[in-house]
């Protein structure tokens, strides 16, 4: 691991997760540029003092110089975003698989070199894009697919948090700190940190790519350098039309993730405040609500349940599902799922054109032109 030692929220996540079904053990880890807090974080975990790095560059060094029956397999990267690309890259290059935090990186260039590095190397990549590991949310994805529901008409997903509401990040929260910071967070604030789990969302789910889109950026809190606010319109490929709202300044919000998908005959609903329940508004019947773990539910959605119906699942399980599914792959299972490269590449087109448009006097960015520039300008 890199990253995420004592004090950092998701490094916990990530072990939690890990620990659940059993498949990885934790063997390296360079946790922090605080030596005394990496000495610390490597003896809370049990780790061997000699596999606990001062550095990253040096654990990689080391990793791969083991055997390979005694090396890692994989790096987690739980670190800000400016350290994603250096990390992924230097571990791809060593054949070492990857499993980072989203975003992707810093910027959609950067991203481009990752997935490069990962085509060269042949080594295995995925994002946590968490969200995408709950059954229901599986369960939505099916039967859009699935077609019963007729073709997708409209979208619209919201992520809306109160954390930022005052000047936090002025204030010592080192958690708001960096992710307001340009340097470690990139081009967007709310946008990189939580729209991009949003845009991922209303791609995965409805299986459509995001074309053009016309947005509005905003840092309400006086000072902010990055955005807290972003109201993003999309436009589908087929004509599917969307809403995409991604703020961390309404007060009083927790964690509100909200998806809807308006199809021909029905609406389709999750909301991570009842992950367990899938929401089916149809034209002509009465409302349905699927629940995890019950009757009708597709082999996609049972297949990331794990206690019988009525028993809670969460974040640690969905999170959880990701690194199942990554263990499976690096295994040689072909049909393994878990959020990879493509994945990452778009959260990061979407920020990259959401900020262009902004900026610019065109009313609607194509992604795809914004991904060939990048393109063009890594030569």
């Amino acid at each position: 691991m890199a990253g995420g030692g004592e004090g950092a929220f998701i490094g916990a996540v990530h072990r939690m997760a890990a620990r659940l079904d059993g498949e990885w053990t934790l063997v390296a880890g360079a946790f922090s540029a605080d030596a005394a807090r990496n000495e610390r974080s490597g003896a809370s975990l049990g780790l061997d003092p000699a596999r606990t790095y001062a550095r990253f560059d040096e654990m990689i060094a080391a990793e791969a110089a083991l055997p390979l029956e005694q090396r890692m397999q994989a790096l987690v990267i739980a670190t800000p975003n400016h350290l994603h690309r250096p990390m992924a890259i230097a571990a791809l290059e060593a054949g070492i698989a990857v499993l980072s935090d989203k975003p992707m990186a810093l910027d959609l260039r950067e991203a481009l070199d990752i997935a490069a590095a990962a085509a060269r190397s042949g080594a295995a990549y995925g994002v946590t894009y968490t969200y995408a590991g709950y059954p229901m949310v599986a369960e939505m994805r099916a039967r859009i697919a699935g077609g019963d529901f007729g073709a997708v008409r409209q979208v619209a997903v919201e992520y809306r948090q109160g954390w930022l509401s005052t000047p936090a990040d002025a204030d010592g929260n080192k958690q708001a700190e960096w992710r307001t910071d340009p340097a470690r967070a990139g081009q967007g604030g709310a946008l990189g940190d939580i729209g991009t789990h949003a845009f991922h969302l209303a791609e995965h789910v409805t299986g459509l790519r995001v074309e053009t889109l016309c947005a509005d950026l905003t840092a309400h809190v006086p000072g902010r350098r990055l955005d807290d606010d972003a109201s993003v319109l999309l436009r589908f490929a087929g004509g599917a039309r969307g809403t995409l709202t991604a703020t961390q300044i309404a007060a009083g919000e927790e964690n509100g993730l909200r998806l809807r998908v308006a199809c021909e005959r029905a609406t389709i609903e999750w909301r991570h405040d009842d992950a367990n329940s899938l929401t089916i508004r149809w034209l002509d019947r009465p409302l349905e609500v699927v629940r995890t773990g019950g009757p009708g539910v597709s082999a996609e959605a049972s297949a990331l349940t794990r206690t019988p119906a009525g028993h809670p699942e969460g974040y640690i399980e969905a999170f959880a599902n990701l690194y199942r599914g990554f263990a499976a792959a690096l295994r040689g299972d072909a049909a393994a799922w878990y959020p990879g490269i493509d994945d990452g590449v778009r959260g990061m087109a979407f920020v990259a054109t959401v900020v262009a448009n902004a900026r610019g006097t065109e009313k609607w960015t194509a992604i795809d032109d914004v991904i060939a520039a990048a393109e063009r300008a890594r030569g």
